[in-house]
């Protein structure tokens, strides 16, 4: 997997200082890292970089849409992403990004490739459990969702209520809540 050009910064031409890099992130970026599961990518990706003498401070930020299934009735709908990523890249005697803040790059190189950073917090701003906003406010009309409805197990309350219960079962009861 070739790392993707656009994203790569040469941070030993950049001045002391912030500098600002935009990203627009569509589904082509997802399937460079064969991610597959976004019907349609719309982010926009905002990256403060400041360079210091002794090493490099990186600030993502995304925020956008990603169309994406339901995992309840795989009706396709937009969901608001919005992430943050903080970043210290500091040089060494070898690569080592063990750390998930501190990435540490030998002391030769020149430029740094930000698709992974960008990648890892798009897919880690994303809800674990997908659900379409339509069926939490009523809104969505799916065949799949009625017929969940109409095989969900009745309130336990509700089959105490329809059944009668034996007097006996009540002296019963009663030794439970004496102590």
């Amino acid at each position: 997997m070739k790392p993707l050009k656009e994203y790569n910064i040469q941070f030993v031409g950049l001045k002391l200082g912030k500098h600002h890099f935009d990203y627009q992130i569509d589904k082509k970026f997802f399937e460079h890292f064969e991610y597959d599961d976004f019907n349609d990518v719309n982010i926009n990706v905002d990256l403060l970089f400041e360079k210091k003498t002794t090493f490099l401070e990186l600030h993502f930020k995304a925020s956008g849409t990603i169309n994406l299934n339901c995992d309840t009735t795989n009706e396709p709908y937009d969901q608001a992403i919005d992430g943050q990523l903080n970043l210290v890249v500091k040089f060494g005697e070898a690569f080592n990004d063990e750390n998930e803040e501190i990435l540490i790059i030998p002391h030769g190189e020149y430029e740094l490739n930000v698709a992974q950073y960008i990648y890892e917090m798009i897919i880690l701003a994303i809800p674990i459990k997908r659900i379409h906003p339509g069926i939490a406010d009523g809104t969505l009309q799916s065949e799949i969702l009625k017929k969940l409805e109409e095989l969900s197990p009745k309130d336990i309350k509700e089959k105490q209520k329809s059944e009668e219960i034996d007097p006996r079962w009540n002296t019963l009861k009663k030794l439970l809540t004496d102590k």
